[in-house]
């Protein structure tokens, strides 16, 4: 299931790669009009959320931690937001149609978030190929900096006090031996 969960998160990757693509596309289409986007448009609609949600599916079934199989829905939520902003740009128009400067500055948050959904898909590409690279190997969640707790549950660290230098608090054998 780890190396499916790596396919799905490749191939969102190269879908959102590929909506980069498409909005050039679109951008530089002569004569512009609604069509020039439609396959930069089927791909944000369609093809990134249902990849988001079956390679999240692909990271459930895969028992990676719960923080990766969050991250893996990450460009669906970007990609609800990316909708939110077309809508509240377009509301910003003035009666006749045209955009106001508040409308597209805020339109041009589209381009800011969809660098964040590129992004956040290179992180589930790169946490997918880790997982799939412990093959495995049950995957410990890291706890906050300094916590053991990850290590110790994946037995790298052996006991408590050999991972403790002498003298430190909470090593018995420093105390034993005063």
């Amino acid at each position: 299931m780890r190396k499916i969960y790596v396919a799905l998160a490749g191939v969102l990757m190269l879908a959102v790669l590929a909506q980069f693509y498409f909005a050039a596309v679109g951008a530089f289409a002569k004569p512009q009009d609604d069509s020039s986007y439609a396959l930069h448009g089927m791909t944000g609609m369609m093809i990134i959320p249902v990849l988001s949600l079956l390679a999240t599916l692909a990271a459930a079934a895969s028992r990676a931690p719960g923080r990766q199989i969050a991250l893996t829905l990450l460009p669906l939520g970007l990609v609800i937001v990316q909708v939110l902003i077309i809508v509240l740009g377009r509301a910003l128009n003035d009666a006749t149609g045209n955009t106001t400067p508040v409308g597209l500055a805020i339109l041009g948050l589209h381009a800011i978030n969809g660098m964040a959904v590129i992004g956040a898909a290179g992180m589930v590409l790169r946490q997918a190929r880790t997982l799939a690279a412990s093959s495995g190997t049950p995957v410990a969640s890291a706890g906050p900096v300094g916590d053991e707790s990850g290590a110790r549950a994946s037995g790298s660290l052996g006991s408590d006090s050999a991972a403790r230098p002498s003298g430190s608090p909470g090593n018995d054998s420093a105390a034993r031996s005063s």
